[in-house]
């Protein structure tokens, strides 16, 4: 993609899913989930984001959208102020509107704090599994004290232990519902909030219940900790209709960056087949071409793909991105040289895009001339501070400084890569060699001594 992709790590169980049709009991905890970084997409999260978090009151640089690679319909809140949007759901979003209520939900669960008390409810929910058991475990007691089997209690006090169990995991999917509804009310007032429709809520939840249609059937609604689609439906549907702003439609221009992003990750993750399915030779739109042009790339010839993507350039010359694809078709097909000319032009066009301008620096420590040398170190920093964990670009600058000589600094950069990278061991090692080279107390010394002195964490 015109992006990376790496794990991150969730500090804390995922809170909320629109599609959570499973048995809380089989769920599993978020570990290392790998995420989708471009700046194309994530700018228009953020544009959907921004007027629902302003809403809500959650607003700030701490609050932001982070893209899963996972093609099912989901998302989620994850550390108190981290909506996680799979990207099947902005691939399956038709429009910018049922997208935004995916958001406006879990813009929900951050104002209500709902993964702070959810922690609590977990905890009440263990006692309440633990007195099941102590009075289970009560009973066992009683029963061999008695020679056990004269009341029966000696063959009911293991059920009463597995009923504690029960109650507790009852208890925790009972809350968890109630949170879930809550956050539904909540997206509905943010809508009417910023002046758009629910329409899109209903519409999604209309289609996960068409999808869900023959598993709910068979779930029993007590054990599982979303309520079902059709019950969500029968509560917001009403509150939806009421507003005024029901049958508001989105922008034209903001649909069309929807579609684009659509198209890019369809280009970027779907097979060859399925992108030609949804975007057959007849449709002639700019998403489509789009997503040709990347399927081109991925799997043709690459050579048609750089044209393509010249003809995306020529139907909107201000548009970053389209200048971003060709410089990333360029750089990945051994041309870093006359991948800088685009790459240039996007980092103008979008001065603000530290990862389109790694990609630059990229392309320009790769074109192997040491003339452009500096402006590759000055593009580099640039974008790391705005991108601070972002390793290539610590890579691309290490080898920049270590072909101008500068052993500290290239030291550094290796260090800090390894580092973000998770090689803490590594890390160390870079930091307190670059340190040799570095004035003492200097910028440079004071990172690498930070880095140095991290420990790794304990599970």
């Amino acid at each position: 993609m015109t992006s990376f992709t790496f794990p991150l790590r969730a500090a804390a169980a995922a809170l909320a899913g629109l599609m959570a049709m499973t048995p809380a009991a089989e769920a599993q905890m978020p570990g290392g989930l790998p995420i989708i970084r471009d700046t194309e997409i994530e700018n228009l999260l953020r544009d959907y984001a921004r007027p629902l978090f302003r809403a809500a009151g959650v607003g700030g640089s701490q609050t932001n959208v982070i893209i899963v690679n996972n093609r099912g319909f989901n998302a989620f809140v994850a550390n108190g102020r981290r909506i996680f949007i799979n990207a099947g759901a902005i691939l399956d979003s038709r429009t910018p509107n049922e997208l935004i209520g995916v958001m406006a939900h879990e813009t929900g669960h951050i104002a209500g704090g709902h993964l702070a008390r959810l922690r609590e409810a977990v905890e009440r929910a263990q006692i309440i599994a633990a007195l099941g058991m102590i009075v289970g475990a009560a009973g066992v007691a009683a029963s061999a004290a008695t020679g056990g089997g004269r009341s029966g209690v000696g063959e009911a006090a293991p059920g009463a232990i597995t009923a504690g169990a029960h109650m507790g995991m009852r208890s925790l999917l009972s809350y968890q519902r109630g949170e879930e509804a809550a956050a539904d009310r909540a997206a509905i007032n943010y809508l009417n909030a910023t002046g758009q429709s629910a329409k899109g809520m209903v519409e999604t939840f209309r289609r996960l219940q068409n999808e869900t249609m023959f598993v709910a059937r068979h779930v029993d609604p007590y054990t599982v900790s979303h309520p079902m689609p059709a019950d969500r439906i029968a509560i917001i549907e009403p509150l939806a209709k009421a507003s005024p702003h029901y049958g508001k439609v989105d922008p034209p221009a903001l649909d069309a960056r929807h579609q684009l992003a659509r198209a890019k990750l369809a280009g970027f993750l779907d097979r060859s087949d399925a992108i030609t399915r949804r975007y057959p030779p007849s449709d002639t739109s700019l998403p489509a071409r789009y997503a040709r042009t990347i399927q081109m790339f991925r799997f043709g010839d690459r050579t048609r793909a750089a044209g393509m993507a010249d003809d995306l350039i020529r139907s909107q010359p201000n548009n970053p991105y389209f200048h971003e694809i060709k410089g990333q078709i360029l750089l990945e097909t051994g041309q870093p040289a006359a991948a800088m000319g685009p790459l240039r032009r996007a980092v103008s066009l979008a001065p603000n895009a530290g990862l389109i301008r790694i990609m630059l620096g990229h392309a320009l420590v790769a074109s192997g001339n040491n003339a452009v040398l500096d402006e590759a170190i000055r593009e580099l920093r640039l974008a790391l501070q705005r991108e601070p964990e972002a390793g290539d670009g610590y890579r691309q600058l290490a080898i920049a400084y270590g072909r101008k000589n500068d052993r500290g600094q290239a030291d550094l950069a290796s260090a800090q890569a390894a580092y973000h990278s998770g090689d803490l061991a590594t890390a160390r090692g870079l930091a307190r060699r670059a340190q040799g080279s570095l004035p003492t107390g200097s910028p440079g010394w004071l990172i690498a001594e930070d880095i140095y002195n991290q420990r790794p964490r304990r599970n």
